[in-house]
């Protein structure tokens, strides 16, 4: 099998480490590795596949003398904005992790399990989509396949981790009273209903990412797409209630059917033992979990379902290391 050397931007940040934690799990035929992060990082070491990698300072004489076969990025949508076209030009296939190229008309936005086959598409850049829509669309692709989908109402309940280290410390530091500096108010025992920045429609950021974001994935422009994003005291893990309408006929049984058959989801729903989707169920696994599913009798055909997955590793890593997998085999079929 082919070997290919890959970069990683952002590697001391937290979804970089995420990074390098299902890189060592997974194994792919990498041959070198070379760990990329600002000036300030340089020159760190980091233990990593059984060796110490020194970070290398991010910057254009850096790229140049390395054949990078694939860079995947996690540091933010100005680095990407100006070091990704960089390491396309020498090369190397970018898979972005910030929300700089998502809605790019010329950049396939992937998610394997969804739309694999998009990926194939680039012209050296691809983007990883934002954390709370690739869980929804995994749970949600196998549906609109078998029924159709009318209208999708997105409520998620998303964890401080998808603000990074800074969120994170929030809601760890409020928990000893200490005041927020990520967030406008105090995380702690509180529920923020504002994720990113308000929108003139009164929208946050986050919610139109969730909206656009879903419909070019699915590859449905007409999709009616509401959503409500809200920032809830819980470290790991982001919650989704998601109602969807359906163009065909639906039942019960016929829903838990697509969803127990469908790859990369796990049925959590057995209301007589308690058990459900939770943040702390899906923590640092790569699934997508599926529960309390209800037909919705509000609608001709229609149904809830409550969707959880770990949003820094399905979310973010493990995502974009998926797609890198799926091109590594497609060249090497």
């Amino acid at each position: 099998m082919k070997r290919y050397n890959m970069a990683i931007v952002g590697a001391t940040g937290m979804v970089g480490n995420k990074f390098l934690q299902v890189l060592e799990e997974r194994k792919l035929p990498v041959e070198n590795y070379y760990l990329f992060a600002s000036a300030k990082s340089a020159g760190k070491t980091i233990h990593f596949m059984g060796k110490d990698h020194t970070v290398i300072e991010l910057n254009p004489k850096n790229i140049k003398d390395k054949k990078i076969d694939f860079a995947i990025f996690s540091a933010g949508a100005s680095v990407s904005k100006e070091y990704a076209p960089v390491f396309a030009a020498h090369g190397a296939v970018v898979v972005d992790n910030s929300s700089q190229w998502r809605m790019d008309p010329s950049v396939p936005l992937v998610v394997p399990e969804v739309n694999a086959e998009d990926a194939l598409k680039h012209n050296g850049i691809i983007a990883n989509p934002n954390c709370s829509t690739i869980q929804a669309v995994v749970a949600l692709k196998p549906l609109y396949d078998k029924y159709g989908i009318k209208r999708i109402v997105y409520s998620t309940y998303q964890a401080v981790s998808g603000a990074g280290i800074a969120g994170y410390e929030d809601l760890k530091n409020g928990m000893n009273g200490i005041a927020p500096k990520k967030f406008p108010y105090p995380i702690f025992a509180n529920v923020l209903p504002h994720i990113d920045v308000f929108m003139p429609n009164g929208y946050t950021k986050e919610e139109e990412k969730m909206i656009f974001e879903t419909r070019k994935i699915m590859g449905d422009k007409n999709l009616r797409i509401t959503a409500t994003t809200a920032r809830v005291p819980v470290f790991h893990g982001h919650s989704e209630s998601i109602n969807v309408e359906f163009q065909k006929p639906c039942t019960l049984e016929g829903i838990k059917e697509v969803l127990a058959n469908a790859k990369g989801i796990v049925v959590v729903n057995d209301e007589a033992a308690l058990k459900y989707p939770m943040p702390v169920l899906a923590e640092d696994h790569d699934e997508v979990y599926v529960g309390r599913i209800r037909i919705d009798d509000s609608v001709d055909s229609g149904c809830n379902l409550w969707v959880v997955a770990d949003n820094i590793r399905k979310g973010a890593a493990t995502n974009t290391i998926q797609i890198v997998e799926f091109l590594m085999a497609s060249d090497n079929d």
